[in-house]
């Protein structure tokens, strides 16, 4: 929505200098002729704040969430409790909004509004439910939920990347020990059997074959490998790209059914948040279909919102999507008819988020083997190709 700058004058002649969103300029000027006695200035502006604003960590947004949250719950009023926010929190992104936030909102502007000029920082799940607890007048609660959701979303994402810290370096280093060995040392077997008229053992040979290709074709290899990458982002950042690459991912061995238990946590714990925060269904299956992270489940929870608009519910049209198992199905089917759906969503996104801190911590143990294959059949047929050389020199030289 534009952003326009005024300056206008009220019926006792004080001066106000400030910003204003509206869908038009004619919008904006009847807005502010209902306000102010006159208009002086009234010009649109670019947000400048929402290109230059960073993202900022979700850890510190919880806090910035858990300490506005306090100060509101003890009676301090919004605008004060930003400005002190602003004054005292470490993060400087986000103090640096507190205080625009805190001049936005003494301006006349809804909290909820002010969040919306910083879309990398605040998502539109932390929007709404903020625009809830502002209109059921229970913000201090929503803000306690949005810190607790982004701790728990935290924590989910560094038990996932801490899990994979090993395998993926185990395979750089191998790349790197392989690299050395087909480009440095292999080679100079070639040069002492040549000077020893003999002839390397095969699998020798076919090492130093593939090292002397790496060397000639280098840069028409590495230029297919980063036209392929670039070719592959560009066709993932497609709708379609983007359906196919998530529904492989849910199908890959050991890893597929950790990021399907990751989206059906996530799925869980953000439509339990919006719903408990008074979000209306509708809305919230359609922020929560942005939420998931995975295109397949995006679809599904799209074409569930259609039939709930319907008058339909909700458990049999997410089971048509074949993702959630039958025990998910079952719960928010029994917390529909009981009219505690927001609570079995929260117990499933709990029992979910244990199911993945399990699958986190066996993830290494489940990779092992493909990576004590890996390592047998590249760098062990390498070191054997080192050795075979070593043995016929000695042959050689004994003749």
């Amino acid at each position: 929505m534009p952003v326009f700058v005024y300056k206008a004058k009220d019926s006792e002649g004080k001066t106000t200098k400030s910003t204003i969103e509206a869908p038009s300029y004619q919008e904006a000027l009847s807005k502010l002729r209902e306000e102010f006695s006159a208009v002086l200035l009234l010009k649109e502006t670019k947000r400048k704040s929402a290109k230059r604003i960073k993202k900022v960590s979700l850890d510190s947004l919880a806090q910035f969430s858990r300490e506005l949250a306090t100060m509101v719950g003890a009676g301090t009023p919004l605008v004060k409790s930003l400005t002190i926010l602003g004054n005292q929190f470490k993060e400087k992104t986000l103090s640096e909004i507190a205080h625009d936030l805190a001049k936005y909102i003494e301006a006349g502007n809804s909290f909820a509004d002010g969040l919306k000029k910083y879309p990398k920082v605040f998502s539109p799940l932390y929007i709404n439910t903020v625009v809830a607890g502002e209109t059921s007048g229970t913000l201090k609660d929503v803000l306690e939920r949005l810190a607790n959701y982004l701790e728990n979303t935290s924590i989910l994402l560094r038990k996932i990347k801490t899990a994979m810290i090993y395998p993926t370096a185990v395979v750089i280093v191998a790349i790197i020990i392989t690299s050395f060995l087909v480009f440095k040392i292999i080679p100079g077997f070639k040069e002492i059997f040549e000077n020893l008229r003999g002839e390397l053992p095969l699998p020798t040979r076919i090492v130093i074959k593939v090292s002397d290709a790496f060397k000639k074709y280098f840069f028409f290899i590495a230029g297919f490998f980063i036209i392929s990458f670039l070719i592959f982002v560009r066709f993932i950042n497609t709708s379609r790209g983007r359906f196919l690459f998530d529904k492989f991912k849910l199908k890959i061995p050991v890893l597929g059914p950790l990021f399907q238990k990751v989206a059906i946590s996530r799925f869980s714990r953000t439509l339990g948040i919006l719903l408990r925060s008074g979000v209306p269904i509708l809305e919230a299956l359609k922020i929560v279909s942005r939420a998931v992270g995975n295109k397949v489940l995006e679809e599904s929870i799209l074409k569930t919102l259609e039939e709930v608009r319907r008058g339909k519910t909700l458990a049999p049209n997410l089971e048509k999507s074949k993702i959630f198992p039958p025990m998910v199905i079952e719960m928010i089917s029994i917390g529909e008819e009981s009219g505690e759906l927001e609570n079995m969503l929260e117990n499933i996104a709990d029992s979910y988020d244990t199911q993945v801190d399990i699958a986190t911590n066996n993830l290494v143990s489940l990779i092992e083997p493909f990576i004590i294959i890996f390592l047998g059949v590249i760098i062990g047929g390498i070191v054997v190709s080192m050795f075979l050389p070593i043995l016929k020199i000695t042959q050689l030289l004994g003749k």
